[in-house]
């Protein structure tokens, strides 16, 4: 796993203010877009993307500003990440497209479980349901 986190926090470090403010305009089709992702395999990543698309739409809005920007720009970098179609995998390959995907959605979370777990209490999600499980 170590490899895809320094891989995270390469592309989280691309994230300035102005990125993230550009991801938060379009959070509306990127979660109409992972809300159609298919991937049986990988059963909880469209429930982990809305969950980060969340909490990325609540720091830009003020809602959440006192959340670590680290983890708010290594989330906005797996949303930016899961939207496109090439990656490291690329999405459209069979049983293996999303494992990408899901393995830098599973960093975000395992590397900000603290924030994120409170984040998700504060706002009623059941963070065991937003496992760390692929």
């Amino acid at each position: 796993m170590s490899e895809i986190v320094e891989f995270l926090h390469h592309g989280a470090e691309q994230i300035t203010p102005k990125i993230l403010r550009g991801i938060h305009k379009k959070l509306p089709s990127l979660k109409l877009q992972f809300a159609q992702i298919n991937a049986p395999k990988f059963p909880h990543l469209v429930e982990q993307l809305e969950f980060l698309a969340d909490v990325v739409e609540d720091f830009v809005e003020g809602v959440e500003d006192n959340l670590p920007y680290v983890a708010i720009a290594e989330a906005a970098y797996a949303l930016v990440y899961s939207h496109k179609d090439s990656g490291l995998i690329p999405s459209h390959i069979n049983h293996i497209g999303r494992a990408d995907d899901s393995a830098l959605v599973r960093a975000v979370l395992i590397e900000n479980e603290r924030v994120l777990s409170e984040y998700a209490e504060r706002h009623e999600f059941e963070w065991s349901t937003i496992t760390v499980k692929p």
